[in-house]
């Protein structure tokens, strides 16, 4: 196998985490470290995405609540709505109550249960309602807010594809990249994104971006043990759970600023 460079694991990050159409041109373990450590970078785009709508819709005359509702949209849309999915069957299978295997097998199912649709309606409404708040302070705060819940949603990702974390099933998109990235290298992406995150906040007037940015990765982080202690491991369904957990919490974290 030839060497991975930095654009195999553009084309693997972007190409799993959304539906650009990049072309992944290799699905091997390094190229999944490679992906999984700049996962980030698509955070960056998605959240640029999200924030350049919502502020098209203020500069429009919308109101901030509508403006919430498109930046909201945008990483669904991006997505194909897979970390919501996620979020929905991660939800079904550890509100069932089951054994692992048994709940494992009710989170392949197609249909979506009622753990999952008030997961759904309790995160999306969170996520507007904060995002919300935040277009009614300023532009910046709510700009700022999109990018950060963007890059906070994968910065779990990686934090959960670091060695040690094993999968819950040995096929699908959680067995391809658990436990790929090196400790150190997930904490380094991590502290990085973190403190460029900060500056780039308070250049804007932006101030509890890193904090938001702990809460939301320690609120991932949670819900990541729970499930290895639940399902024996992680899914690609845990993945999508732990992004849109994390971007929630970033949200409701920066309009508790103030």
């Amino acid at each position: 196998m030839s060497k991975t460079s930095p654009l195999d694991g553009l084309r693997f990050a972007f190409g799993t985490l959304t539906v650009l159409p990049v072309g992944v041109t290799r699905w091997d373990r390094d190229a999944a470290r490679a992906g999984m450590l700049v996962a980030p970078v698509v955070g960056v785009v998605v959240g640029g995405c999200a924030a350049g709508l919502g502020l098209l819709f203020l500069f429009l005359g919308a109101g901030p609540l509508l403006a919430a509702v498109a930046s909201v949209a945008v990483p669904a849309v991006l997505t194909r709505g897979l970390h919501l999915d996620g979020l929905a069957d991660t939800a079904d299978g550890l509100g069932s109550g089951k054994p692992a295997e048994d709940a494992l097998r009710i989170m392949k199912q197609s249909d979506i249960g009622p753990f999952g649709v008030l997961a759904l309606v309790f995160v999306l409404l969170a996520q507007v309602a904060a995002l919300s708040q935040l277009y009614g302070d300023s532009w910046a705060r709510g700009a700022v807010a999109a990018v950060a819940s963007g890059v906070a949603a994968r910065l779990a990702l990686t934090l959960a594809a670091r060695a040690g974390v094993p999968a819950a099933r040995p096929e699908g998109l959680g067995a391809a990249v658990a436990g790929v990235v090196p400790v150190a290298g997930a904490l380094g992406v991590a502290v990085g994104f973190v403190a460029v995150a900060e500056v780039c906040g308070l250049a804007l007037g932006v101030y509890g971006v890193a904090r938001a940015f702990v809460v939301a990765l320690v609120v991932a982080e949670i819900l990541l043990r729970h499930c290895r202690r639940r399902f024996g491991g992680v899914t690609g369904d845990v993945f999508g759970g732990l992004a849109e957990t994390a971007a929630t919490a970033a949200f409701v974290m920066l309009s508790l600023a103030g």
